[in-house]
This record gives structure tokens, sequence and C-alpha cells, in this order.
């Protein structure tokens, strides 16, 4: 039998505000999944505990039963066998469609309906709970802010008007509709290409920071897993549980032969991905200009300082493109003046992250807050002489080891 528990952390509901709900535990028991006419169980008699307010990852090779085992929770495949609580209650005790309505559930291409608006798409849940129509409008309209897409622009909008990555942030707050304890994420950004891939990442992280649910995570991407979880289970046929542990912990020492494939060549550099640009000092030397200012008076600023560029803001305090001074003469307006930002990061972001970010723009990256608002930059001299000061810990570790 596969068994990994640990004790459940004490937390405790959250406060006025709905969307303060904190995650529910879930426990795995001796479950199973069988298929008639299958000589192997899809899931073979899993037991673990999933901790309340914590992301935790499944990862493993496709087939392996991860997606079966995520979808047993929300009972949309049913189990053979066993038993699955959250915070306590058994699933099987109570009606499919109630429980399925208190679990949001977000998959890869977001699967909205493609004849409902976004604001019809996000409502669906709290409609069927039967919540009043201004109380739905308000949670919409609350929820776009939230996943950083602008209300009076996206709020009527159908799903084919909308790229893959707000395609995944809409299926992300219909997910989180009804302020759910538990959210279930099948693959979610599978489908969007690397960079939009990041973003949404670190907004899922920036999310949780806020909601603190309890978040079932499918992904066969082990970069992913170090990048999100705070506990990840590797897992291997009818998914078997090699080894259930922190992202730091499965990095140093991996169970087996079969979790070091999936940790794969480069453990150290992942270690990068393990320390948030928040764990970093941002330098706050760039010029930043707003979007409404004129050209004529940030040629100005430029000549008064040791700089050519100069990073333009917009009206919400979020960088959108840097402008060089060369720039300057001919241009008329901000908005259009210089180059759009190839790529930047936030403060939820990887240093890996940042470093791949680096490489696309050619030197120092902007760093966004919360909502997205200009935090600072990141240069290569800090990510090195991060990874320097790791390697001159992880030295000193081993000579410790050794004089032991």
């Amino acid at each position: 039998m596969t068994d990994v528990t640990e004790s459940q952390e004490s937390v405790q509901p959250g406060g006025a505000a709905e969307s303060t709900t904190t995650g529910a535990e879930i426990t795995l028991t001796n479950v199973t999944k069988r298929y008639p006419g299958s000589k192997n169980p899809a899931v073979d008699d899993v037991t673990m505990t999933i901790p309340a307010g914590k992301i935790v990852i499944l990862v493993g090779p496709s087939g392996c039963g991860k997606t079966t085992t995520m979808r047993m929770i929300n009972r949309l495949i049913e189990p053979t066998s066993g038993t699955i609580r959250i915070d306590g209650e058994d699933t099987q005790s109570l009606n499919p469609d109630k429980l399925r309505r208190k679990i949001g559930y977000a998959i890869q291409q977001a699967g909205l309906f493609p004849h409902f608006t976004v604001a019809q798409n996000i409502g669906v849940v709290p409609g069927l709970l039967g919540w009043d129509k201004k109380k739905i409008a308000d949670r919409v309209d609350e929820l776009l802010d939230l996943v950083g897409l602008d209300v009076d622009t996206f709020r009527n909008r159908y799903p084919r008007q909308l790229s893959g990555g707000q395609q995944q942030r809409v299926g992300v707050a219909r997910a989180l509709a009804a302020d759910p304890p538990v959210l279930l994420m099948d693959e979610p950004f599978g489908a969007v290409d690397p960079i939009t891939r990041g973003n949404l990442q670190d907004e899922l992280l920036r999310l949780q920071d806020e909601l603190h649910k309890t978040i079932v995570f499918v992904t066969h991407d082990f970069d992913e897993a170090v990048k999100l979880g705070d506990k990840i289970a590797v897992l291997g046929n009818s998914s078997k549980i090699l080894q259930y542990d922190t992202p730091e912990a499965i990095l140093a020492n991996p169970a087996d032969d079969t979790v070091a494939g999936f940790v794969g060549a480069g453990a150290s550099l992942k270690q990068l991905t393990l320390l948030r640009v928040r764990d970093v000092e941002l330098r706050q030397e760039a010029v930043t200009v707003s979007v409404d200012e004129s050209p004529a008076a940030v040629r100005e600023k430029l000549a008064n300082s040791r700089h050519l560029y100069a990073l333009v803001l917009d009206r919400r305090n979020r960088p959108s493109r840097w402008v060089h001074a060369r720039d300057l003469p001919r241009a008329t307006s901000l908005a259009t003046a210089g180059k759009p930002l190839r790529d930047m990061v936030s403060t939820q972001s990887t240093l890996q992250d940042a470093l791949e970010a680096m490489l696309a723009e050619g030197g120092a990256v902007p760093v966004t807050g919360p909502q997205g608002q200009y935090a600072g930059t990141i240069h290569l001299e800090t990510v090195i002489d991060t990874i320097q000061t790791l390697r001159e810990e992880r030295n000193d570790d081993g000579a410790a080891q050794e004089e032991q």
C-alpha cells in the first residue's frame, strides 16, 4: 500500500470577505480505480493527505493515473474502492452535483462555453447556486480584476475574442466564482506559449497568496511542479506515490532512480526555481515615466540622468515599454514611442524565470508586484551573485558533512 500522511496544519477560516476563505484538507485512503476489462488498476490503493491551503502537485508520465486520481476528488470519476474526505466529510455521502459546485475545476484550454460571454462563463456556478443577479455581477467584476483582466474591456467578450492566456485567466476566475475551498487544476497552462505560461503561473501564485485555497494541480512538467508546489507527489504507474515531499527535499534527495529521472540534469540550476524574485534585492535606478508625460519632458529627465532608456508606465503604474533617448525627438506620444516590453517578471517569478527574461530582453528586466504595478528591476549580476552564494553554501555543507 502507498501510504503518505501528515498532520493537518491549523488553518483558520477567512475573515469577513468571501474571497479570504481558506482551503480544506483532503484525505485519500486506500483509493483504487479499476476499469472493466483492464488487467491493472488505473489507480492502485493510494493513501495521502493534501494539507489545507496548500498547492500540491501531482506529477508523473502520461497514463500514470494522475488525472484519474484528481478527478476522483470531485467524482467526475467514481472510485472503485477507498475513501476520499474533504474537510472530514466523505465525498460519497454527498450529491455529486452539489459536491462539484463546492470544488473549482480548471482544465487545459479553459473549457469555456463558446456561446457565453466572459461574464456568463464566470457566473455559471453562482447562478446554479441561486445567487441573485447583482451578487453575481459584483462577483464577476471582482474576479476579473483579481485575475488581471479589465472589467470594461473583457466582461462582454466571447471566448473566441480572447487570447489563449486570457481564456485561461477566465477559466481560473470561473473556477473561483463560488469561492470554493478546493481548486482542481488539470494541466491548465499546458496549451499556451512559454512566456504566457510563466505569467499565468505567477498569477496563480499571487492569487494563492491572497486566497489560500487547497489546490491540487496535475502536470507532467517537473519544472512547473517545482515552481508552483508547496508539496509534490511524484507518481509512477497506477498512481503509486514514489515520493511525496517539498520541492527542496525532492531536488536534494530523490527517493529512487525514477524520481531522479524526473528531476533530470541540472538539479543545481533548478535550485533557482526555489528562489523567488521577491527573495532578492531589486534596484530602483531605472528612469520611470508616465505614459501621459510629454516626450520633451522625458528627454530632459534622461539628459539629467546617466541613463539612455526610460521605462514607460501606464496609467495603472504597470510597465509597458522602453523608450530610448534617440526615439524622443520624433515621438508624439509615449504610448507608441520606443519598443514594447518583450518580457517581464513578477515578485512571484523564480530566479530561473528572471534569467530567461533577461536573455529575451537583453538586459535588466522590470519586476511587477500586486496587480502588475512596477516594483523595480532585476539584473544579471544579482542572479549571478545568488548562484555564487548557493554554491558556497553547498560547499560549506559538504565540508561540514565530511568532517562529521
